[in-house]
């Protein structure tokens, strides 16, 4: 995944915080650029829960959790958790937004990226390393994220078909 940001303008604080979903937005359009398919709120094992979670071409996982307030990002103790199901990991934020915390140890900045987002884009301030999954992780993830999709498919379509699943 390259550092390029979507259309030319320039990502700038908004005069509103942005709320997850508009940093999800953005972010899910560069991942799309990128030849990423993403999906929102994706179920994990062990009751944990990613803001996104995409695939690539190669069947590569890419998780990213979004933060739009401090507390929040200082308040996460469970986020590696998610390291267990994802061959990258990013912290996605709005613009504006101090990432100064995300450099420190207890960040992983050395295994974790940074992608920095509005409602329209986003970029890669930080390249997130690859640290491949074993094959059977791998391969129940991307089974469960597929099965997943094609439920929300089926939701959109005929809501009535999915009641009590």
């Amino acid at each position: 995944m390259a550092s390029i940001a979507l259309g030319a303008r320039p990502l700038a604080p908004d005069t509103h915080p942005l709320i997850a979903a508009e940093v999800a937005r953005g972010v899910t359009r560069m991942l799309l650029a990128h030849d990423l398919t993403a999906m929102a709120e994706v179920p994990l094992d062990g009751g944990r829960r990613a803001d996104l979670m995409a695939l690539d071409a190669r069947g590569q996982i890419v998780i990213v959790e979004i933060k739009v307030s401090r507390a929040d990002l200082l308040g996460d103790g469970k986020w590696t958790d998610y390291l267990r199901s994802c061959d990258r990991y990013f912290w996605a934020v709005p613009a504006g937004f101090d990432v100064t915390p995300l450099s420190g140890e207890a960040f992983l900045p050395e295994r974790t990226g940074i992608i920095v987002a509005d409602r329209y884009e986003a970029t890669i301030l930080r390249e997130a390393s690859t640290t491949p999954l074993p094959a059977h992780v791998r391969k129940r993830c991307t089974l469960a994220f597929a099965r997943r999709a094609a439920r929300r498919l089926i939701g959109a379509v005929d809501p009535e078909a999915i009641q009590g699943f």
